[in-house]
């Protein structure tokens, strides 16, 4: 089996600044590459980059290269990671035109690179529920792997639940 990952930036992402001095984070190589060094997965996998935006600044053009890109692969196995603020409305978009694949989209509340992030849980529940669902599209968050239309978020916590 081989799943294709695909990073459109997002907390998850997020490093610590190299070209500035500033506090801002940069986005730069996917988190899911160290984080899949660290598994050492026993399946094949490629990791493809769409776009590196914090979620509040994709728009639907890039949703639309999100379906071009989904539609032109071999695999039907994938997994999006994402900015936490606008999934939902990625998923409903994607799912208008992608429905021959299992497209699970995932992210974190805090980047990768940090210590207690949530990446590397999500992202594991990520490829666990890409194995064995049905064709859709689905969120993984916190531990829950809902398809689109049944995933809530706490506007309080920002859990999803």
């Amino acid at each position: 089996m081989k799943i294709t990952f695909i990073q459109t930036g997002g907390t998850i992402d997020k490093d610590y600044p190299r070209s500035s001095g500033g506090w801002a984070f940069e986005f730069g190589e996917p988190a899911t590459k160290r984080i899949l060094e660290r598994l050492n997965p026993s399946f094949e996998f490629e990791v493809i980059t769409s776009c590196q935006k914090d979620s509040l600044e994709i728009t639907d053009d890039d949703r639309q290269a999100m379906v071009d890109l989904l539609l032109g692969l071999d695999g039907d196995r994938v997994i999006i990671t994402h900015g936490t603020d606008t999934m939902m409305e990625t998923a409903t978009y994607l799912a208008q035109t992608v429905q021959d694949k299992v497209v699970i989209i995932t992210g974190a509340m805090r980047p990768e690179r940090f210590s207690n992030s949530d990446a590397p849980v999500n992202l594991g529940a990520a490829i666990a529920a890409v194995q064995v669902l049905e064709n859709g599209v689905y969120i993984t968050m916190h531990g829950v792997v809902k398809p689109k239309d049944e995933i809530k978020r706490d506007t309080v916590t920002g859990k999803y639940y």
